[in-house]
């Protein structure tokens, strides 16, 4: 009974982890819909071709295969944000004309938190929730160099969700 319940548990996380990748591939093709036409190099026409043809199902189950074979993974890593070495900034009179937005706490509405992570950057279910579970272990960089206002509104985003955001 209790090896049924830990089968049926493991079935649900690669349903779900699935379910992500399935929409992660879907909001890929939607941007290369959207974006200019990419040429593609004569020696991978083919590939792309039997690509293009394959299901989103079959998509995801070919990104777990190729990540399995070549120990990488598809999602985006994050890039730490560099240091500003202290007293060597401009002087105090120099306004800041761009500004990173960091993520200090989630607040109670974590739900919230990641809606606005996600709408801020674009990015995937799986990667916003990460992005918001990291923020318990510190800070994290959600968006580098926006212009004030950019960054003013999106601190306000994550205010309203019930989050902590200071603008460096």
């Amino acid at each position: 009974m209790i090896e049924e319940k830990k089968q049926e548990e493991k079935k649900e996380e690669v349903q779900e982890e699935t379910e992500e990748k399935v929409e992660k591939v879907e909001e890929k093709k939607e941007e290369a819909k959207e974006e200019e036409p990419v040429e593609v190099p004569t020696k991978f026409k083919k590939l792309v071709e039997e690509i293009e043809k394959m299901s989103v199902l079959d998509l995801a189950e070919l990104v777990k295969i190729l990540e399995k074979k070549f120990g990488v993974s598809a999602a985006p890593q994050m890039m730490a944000a560099p240091a500003v070495a202290a007293g060597g900034g401009a002087a105090p009179a120099d306004e800041k004309s761009s500004f990173n937005v960091v993520l200090t706490g989630i607040g109670e509405k974590k739900i919230e938190t990641i809606k606005a992570v996600r709408d801020v950057t674009q990015k995937g279910l799986k990667d916003s929730k990460d992005l918001v579970d990291a923020v318990a272990s510190g800070e994290q960089m959600i968006k580098e160099n926006v212009k004030k206002e950019e960054a003013e509104e999106i601190k306000k985003k994550f205010e309203a969700a019930g989050a902590k955001v200071e603008l460096k």
